[in-house]
């Protein structure tokens, strides 16, 4: 396993691995796992997904400041390069990217990618110039390691959609896998953060995945009336009392578009933010509204 620290290093170690497979008339496919490290049994699937997928995986391991708002978590946010190393040379990792912030924003960096519409609400509201820092630290990776796969989790589902928009819109020839969420045995959706919480905090934080199950069988059962939904979501993580809800929204899957009922047939996804004591978790999952509404 290759470990660089700069753009050219990383460069130079997939050109010269693009010419040990060209020996051997084959061709290196590439696939990344972007990660801001403390890495967890959800990104280790997510690798294990690209690695089926191609003959070369890079992993890339990178706190990106400008994705965190002023008073955010950047600072405190967990590290552990030394135990991401070797869960990746574990998992058969081929090359570690592993920058410093002034690599990917050197001094006079000053620009910024914008993708809108589908990040103007829910976390685009909450986080301001969140998705900005997101979208334009993927589109450097992707520049800097050019690779063929590139694999997300559905756990940060609008970002999933913005990653989406920038592959279509910036022409990347890349193939996007979303892989779905990997959940703890009460359901809770893995997360770096998971480990802020107190015992206490991280056994209420199962209310999380409980809401979306018993939102999903109302779906089921025929409500299709938005408001109804969105209601029924937040009267039951209210549940337990301490907790303080960001956003418990329903929308279109594909775009978060929010109408007044949806259709039979469309896919509508179930999206949370909410503190549990100090910390923010998010969670979401897809249903398909019922052809035939059982009442």
């Amino acid at each position: 396993m290759i470990i660089v620290n700069s753009i050219n290093d990383c460069r130079n170690a997939i050109n010269q691995a693009k010419f040990e497979k060209s020996k051997n008339f084959e061709n290196l496919k590439i696939s990344l796992v972007p990660t801001m490290g403390y890495l967890h049994d959800g990104h280790l699937n997510l690798m294990k997904i690209a690695k089926e997928k191609s003959n070369f995986l890079v992993v890339s391991i990178f706190v990106n400041p400008t994705q965190f708002g002023p008073n955010e978590d950047f600072e405190k946010y967990p590290r552990n390069a030394e135990r991401d190393i070797k869960l990746c040379e574990e998992m058969g990792v081929d090359l570690i990217i592993l920058p410093a912030v002034i690599e990917l924003y050197p001094i006079g960096f000053a620009s910024t990618i914008k993708i809108s519409k589908v990040t103007e609400m829910l976390e685009g509201e909450k986080r301001p110039g969140h998705f900005d820092g997101v979208a334009t630290v993927v589109a450097k990776l992707f520049n800097i390691i050019k690779p063929n796969i590139a694999v997300f989790g559905q756990k940060d589902f609008q970002q999933c959609l913005l990653i989406k928009k920038l592959v279509k819109d910036f022409n990347f020839d890349i193939e996007l896998i979303i892989a779905p969420t990997l959940r703890e045995k009460d359901g809770l959706a893995m997360s770096s953060r998971n480990v802020y919480l107190s015992e206490n905090e991280r056994n209420d934080a199962s209310i999380l995945f409980a809401t979306l199950e018993r939102t999903k069988q109302l779906i089921e059962q025929g409500e299709s009336d938005r408001k109804i939904i969105n209601a029924y979501m937040q009267n039951s993580l209210r549940k337990v009392s301490y907790l303080r809800i960001d956003y418990a929204m329903s929308a279109n899957a594909d775009n978060l578009d929010m109408p007044d009922y949806f259709l039979a047939g469309e896919e509508v996804v179930l999206l949370l933010a909410v503190f549990v004591g100090k910390t923010r978790l998010i969670d979401n999952t897809v249903i398909k509204v019922p052809s035939k509404l059982i009442f």
